[in-house]
């Protein structure tokens, strides 16, 4: 088993967290596991990005090669588009469909929808709307790892142990808030690739 994942988005949302609790995933797992991370100008809104590598052998690079990830993650939907040339031909691109538009060109919303629209295997919906009704606003990365959840081969019980390990230090109500806003992004995944 080998997944490569990049994970996108913008300074501040949680892309950083996500893969924190992946890996404490994959180590759980017994997984061997390689990443890099491209943090920007994330107190400005810059763009963040981290390679993730998973497999059940080891692995010799941090970096995805191009065409090499099998998912992009996203919770920005231009910096899913920003990592495209990295997609394999048979990967799955997971992003947010909320703009967070921090720079002065930022592309239309109806162009950058047209181009998600034209990817063969996406999932793609307003994670923000999702955490605000389901758990909590500050939550959308929460509901991105679940909408990506089901392309990873990690078990559901082994990432909510990594949500566990990531925010057990803020509290029992976080860490729930957190599993829901996960459960709430993974059903709605699973019912749009049915």
């Amino acid at each position: 088993m080998k997944t490569d994942i990049i994970l996108a988005g913008v300074g501040g949302q949680g892309i950083l967290s996500i893969a924190t609790i992946l890996g404490a995933a994959a180590l759980e797992g017994g997984l061997w596991l390689k990443q890099a991370e491209v943090h920007g100008m994330s107190q400005r809104g810059g763009d963040v990005q981290s390679n993730l590598r998973l497999s059940t052998d080891p692995i010799h690079s941090d970096l995805i090669p191009l065409g090499g990830a099998d998912l992009i993650v996203s919770l920005e939907p231009m910096e899913a588009l920003r990592y495209l040339p990295w997609l394999s031909p048979t990967g799955w691109i997971v992003t947010s469909t909320a703009p967070f538009n921090n720079i002065p060109d930022y592309p239309a919303e109806e162009a950058l929808r047209a181009e998600l629209e034209r990817q063969p295997r996406i999932v793609a919906f307003d994670m923000d709307e999702l955490a605000r009704k389901e758990a909590s606003p500050r939550a959308s990365n929460m509901v991105l790892l679940g909408a990506a959840s089901p392309f990873i081969d990690l078990t559901v019980e082994a990432i909510e142990n990594g949500i566990r390990t990531v925010f057990g230090p803020k509290g029992e109500k976080i860490v729930m808030s957190n599993i829901m806003a996960f459960a709430a992004g993974r059903n709605k995944s699973m019912s749009l690739t049915r």
